[in-house]
């Protein structure tokens, strides 16, 4: 005969206790996370205002005036007129001149500081000579020294070479290696085996043969890391651009945004037209980094294992 269920008999199970060393952590990182989304949220809620009708509506959290007037005052599709009266300055940002600059800064300087840091690196982790660790800290002691210390030399040297307002002065003080990159790829070097090495030197390969058949190969996850990094701070670089390239022609997006933003006929910057201007120039950045990101988590971590 069949068991059945007492109608008057509760099964119901006591209620799970909430595990607050569980809930805090996701609290903090919602609210770290909120923190860090807001700033790019209010560049693009300023950028698609109208600037005449943001100073009466500061706090609101949506557009004001919702239009895309900004980004046509970017490109350069909207004339004087029709940006005065969205409350634009009027003013030229050159935006497709400033970024080719970029391009072509950041590009270079990070192409370079990239192979001449590989090359500082192997001969640090690879090459015995006398004093070497000596000369690697002493090179490593140069991070601690402020880059604003460096900033008169360089541009005393630039200015004597004749070299300001051209683009090989702004890239010369950053196309030879860092201290970081240097850094970052010997201790990825010094972990990968040597039996390829001193089986090719067993075959009569010198160094440089070694370094750029075996080396490189080996090594492309950190130095694509490398490179993203690299590129990213000489897209974000502003003093130096500033001091040596300030010509209309060889000026850089970070510095047009800044004459841009002092350009205000009205009294008031054009804040949608800048905000429009920062986000379009921040995007080549945000979409590197969001397709590379994991790559870079992944390579910090100095394996060298193949």
């Amino acid at each position: 005969m069949p068991l059945t269920r007492s109608p008057h008999r509760s099964y119901d199970r006591p209620a799970k206790r909430i595990n607050w060393r569980d809930v805090v952590p996701w609290v903090l990182l919602l609210i770290a996370i909120a923190v860090s989304v807001l700033p790019f949220y209010w560049v693009l809620r300023t950028s698609l205002s109208m600037n005449s009708s943001l100073a009466a509506n500061a706090t609101s959290l949506l557009p004001v005036g919702f239009n895309f007037g900004a980004f046509e005052r970017v490109f350069g599709l909207q004339s004087t007129q029709e940006s005065i009266a969205q409350g634009g300055s009027g003013a030229d940002i050159n935006f497709w001149v400033y970024l080719r600059n970029s391009v072509v800064f950041a590009s270079i300087t990070t192409a370079g500081a990239v192979f001449f840091s590989a090359m500082a690196a192997y001969a640090f982790s690879r090459l015995r000579w006398k004093g070497r660790n000596v000369v690697f800290s002493a090179f490593l002691a140069t991070m601690m020294v402020p880059p604003i210390f460096t900033a008169l030399p360089n541009f005393l040297l630039i200015k004597d070479l004749g070299l300001l307002n051209t683009m090989l002065g702004m890239v010369l003080p950053f196309i030879f290696m860092t201290p970081f990159a240097v850094f970052f790829l010997r201790q990825f070097f010094m972990n990968m085996s040597r039996e390829v090495e001193e089986a090719a030197m067993l075959d009569g390969a010198k160094h440089f043969c070694i370094f750029f058949q075996i080396i490189l190969p080996n090594a492309a996850a950190p130095i694509a890391t490398l490179v993203l990094l690299t590129f990213i701070q000489q897209w974000n670089e502003y003093f130096w651009p500033l001091l040596v390239g300030n010509s209309a022609d060889v000026r850089v997006l970070t510095v047009g945004l800044g004459v841009f933003k002092s350009q205000s006929p009205q009294g008031a910057p054009d804040w949608s037209g800048l905000m429009a201007a920062t986000l379009i120039s921040a995007l080549p950045v945000l979409t590197l980094f969001m397709i590379f990101g994991k790559k870079i988590v992944n390579s910090i971590g100095f394996s060298g294992v193949k």
